[in-house]
């Protein structure tokens, strides 16, 4: 798919488009290509307004969006998002005496719910590894050591398959991270996790860069979904609804039902905002009816008076 072209901004429209761009970096620590996206759509609504994007007002705004009905539901979302974290920003730095982003179309697009796995099928991935690693074969350890990583501490991807050779110490419970937008985050490694990585890590050379290495350089991505997808398969579940990622989910998802605090898991998954992790309280809205009717303070005790 082709990029769309950088619109150029003009007048104090592409210095305070710079101005938010560079809060968004610093403070926000938004990831390159989110900037990318946030200069982009900025840039073209303000060739839109003729220039005058940052003093438009309410019926512009309108305008605006109404101009954008042609699109589909998940760009008029994204473009809208732009312009309201644009003008929330004016309004915070004294820029502008009111918000006009009101004005802005909300399309009801309804977020799409992860894909998970049920505990179940968890248990058939790992007894499938643990027949793997009774093969005494070195790419069995590594396999074992993947999926603890994967589901045992909800790393992404990339971040799994680029970590350094020594990442992982004997004896420390967890490692840090830099993740998306250069944020650093904590990231615990289960007992069974520091033994599978420990038991691979003998068959890695001394000299190697990386903890997963691959000719000159690491595992790619590429090949560690074709892994978690030639493992599903063995294990008797479809590879459609498997990848790095919905192991990560059910990390996150388990962990929620296990009595984890939200804001803990936001931390352990890494995400900048807390509306990305509660999209995780779906799957467990059983116990949270369980846990208000039996924990809440005007709920009668068993055998109390009516």
């Amino acid at each position: 798919m082709a990029k769309e072209p950088a619109v150029p901004a003009s007048g104090d429209d592409a210095r305070l488009i710079e101005r938010f761009l560079e809060m968004m970096a610093a403070e926000a620590g938004a990831a390159r290509n989110t900037l990318l996206a946030y200069e982009r759509d900025l840039r073209g609504a303000s060739a839109e307004l003729e220039g005058g994007m940052s003093e438009a007002g309410r019926d512009d705004i309108r305008s605006l969006g109404e101009s954008w009905m042609t699109l589909a539901r998940s760009t008029v979302a994204r473009k809208s998002a732009a312009l309201r974290r644009f003008y929330g920003f004016l309004a915070e730095e004294g820029l502008r005496g009111d918000d006009p982003s009101a004005a802005l179309p909300r399309p009801s697009q309804g977020r799409p719910l992860p894909k998970t796995l049920g505990r179940g099928d968890v248990e058939r991935l790992f007894d499938t590894i643990a027949a793997e690693v009774a093969t005494g074969k070195p790419l069995a350890l590594r396999l074992a050591a993947l999926f603890e990583l994967l589901y045992g501490s909800g790393l992404r991807a990339t971040e799994l398959v680029s970590l350094p050779r020594a990442a992982i110490r004997k004896g420390s419970p967890f490692l840090i991270l830099a993740g998306k937008g250069g944020r650093e985050r904590l990231v615990p490694i289960s007992d069974r996790a520091l033994a599978a990585v420990e038991a691979w890590r003998v068959h890695v050379p001394g000299d190697a860069a990386w903890l997963f290495p691959s000719g000159k350089k690491h595992l790619t991505r590429i090949r560690l979904y074709q892994i978690v997808k030639e493992l599903a398969a063995k294990a008797g579940i479809p590879p459609d609804r498997i990848s790095p990622h919905v192991l990560r989910h059910a990390f996150a998802t388990h962990l929620l039902e296990g009595g984890a605090d939200i804001r803990a898991l936001q931390t352990l998954l890494g995400h900048a905002d807390i509306a990305t992790t509660q999209i995780y309280t779906h799957v467990d809205s059983a116990r949270l009816v369980e846990l208000v009717n039996a924990r809440h303070p005007l709920v009668d005790e068993p055998g109390s008076a009516a």
